[in-house]
């Protein structure tokens, strides 16, 4: 028997709510954590002797075991073929690109805060741009330069005008220095390339979604894990996480926001669209800010209140003003994981 037009509407916004609900509370737990972990591994003492963590490419090297496993019972559970689809050097150029996105994130994070480091990354949009012109020949048009621009402003003024000065172990004077603010801008140029070439091998290639993430993830471990052997820093890791279990638990925990994040992410992407997973990533970003502001400590001062309000608002005015998704800027708003979703959220 056919159920009335009414109870049917009822019955599906229900469900939908609790499928938004699902997929809100999954992101923001999982990578709010993930944003507050990164934090505390990179600049928060460990142990009676105050020890600081600074292997940050072993944290890339257990992030990405992490999810190459889980990509892979993935793959074999569901039967669907382990054999790669691409060049296997084009996995490597994605996954070297990614292993210096990552490691320039962390590495940031011992001259900057958490909160810089976050509000930077919304500036992502101009190397997107700039590399979707060069490797996709894609076109922009002027509202989207208008919002890029603005965003970096907004951005700018939140670096270029710090609150009062944090200790660091790996720092003297304010936090914008020439090594953090170029850590950073390593970042976004890194990461610009590599969501767009993601984009371009998903075009390229009749490619699973798993497919990718399991092999640039296999080449990640291994490009990793020779560079910790190379530099000598291998067995001091292990030695610094089996001296401090505390920091073991957080890097393990670390790992599995991080895999489990890819999981909400797609199923987001999927059921409710990009534009929504946007309205979602942004939201994320803003409360890691006020979290990290809150627990670490983190000044603010006011020219990096009206920053944020900058970006924040434009974010948020462009997605609410949106109509339906444009097919000029597919990975621009691909952010923390899209058409590269997989990787991006654990960068």
């Amino acid at each position: 028997m056919t159920e009335p037009p009414l109870v049917a509407d009822v019955k599906e916004n229900k469900n939908k709510f609790i499928k938004g609900t699902f997929a809100v509370v999954g992101i923001m737990s999982t990578l709010v954590i993930y944003g507050v972990l990164q934090e505390k591994i990179m600049k928060v003492p460990y142990g009676s002797d105050h020890e600081f963590f600074k292997h940050s490419l072993f944290l890339v090297f257990c992030n990405r075991i992490t999810t190459s496993a889980v990509s892979a019972v993935f793959l074999l559970t569901s039967k669907k073929t382990l054999d790669p689809v691409a060049p296997i050097y084009k996995y490597a150029v994605v996954s070297i690109s990614n292993i210096l996105t990552t490691t320039c994130q962390y590495e940031a994070l011992k001259y900057v805060s958490f909160p810089v480091q976050t509000l930077a990354k919304c500036a992502k949009m101009i190397p997107v741009m700039i590399w979707g012109t060069l490797i996709m020949q894609k076109k922009y048009k002027g509202p989207d330069y208008f919002l890029a621009v603005l965003v970096t402003l907004g951005c700018s003024l939140f670096i270029l005008f710090p609150g009062a000065s944090e200790i660091s172990p790996y720092r003297n004077g304010r936090e914008n220095t020439v090594w953090g603010v170029s850590l950073m801008a390593g970042y976004l140029g890194f990461d610009g390339f590599t969501s767009t070439f993601q984009d371009k091998l998903f075009k390229g290639y009749d490619m699973e979604i798993y497919n990718q993430i399991f092999y640039t993830t296999l080449c990640s471990c291994l490009l990793s894990l020779t560079g910790l052997m190379m530099q000598g820093n291998l067995l001091m890791a292990i030695d610094f996480v089996t001296r401090h279990k505390d920091c073991f638990f957080d890097i393990a925990l670390l790992s599995t926001v991080a895999t489990a994040s890819q999981f909400f992410i797609s199923y987001t992407i999927r059921t409710f669209g990009a534009l929504t997973f946007a309205t979602i990533m942004t939201t994320r970003q803003l409360v890691s800010i006020l979290l990290s502001c809150v627990w670490f400590g983190h000044p603010l001062s006011v020219e990096q209140c009206v920053g944020a309000i900058i970006v924040f608002g434009s974010l948020y005015a462009r997605g609410f003003l949106k109509r339906r998704p444009e097919k000029s800027l597919p990975s621009i708003h691909k952010s923390d994981e899209e058409a590269a979703v997989p990787l991006k959220a654990i960068a």
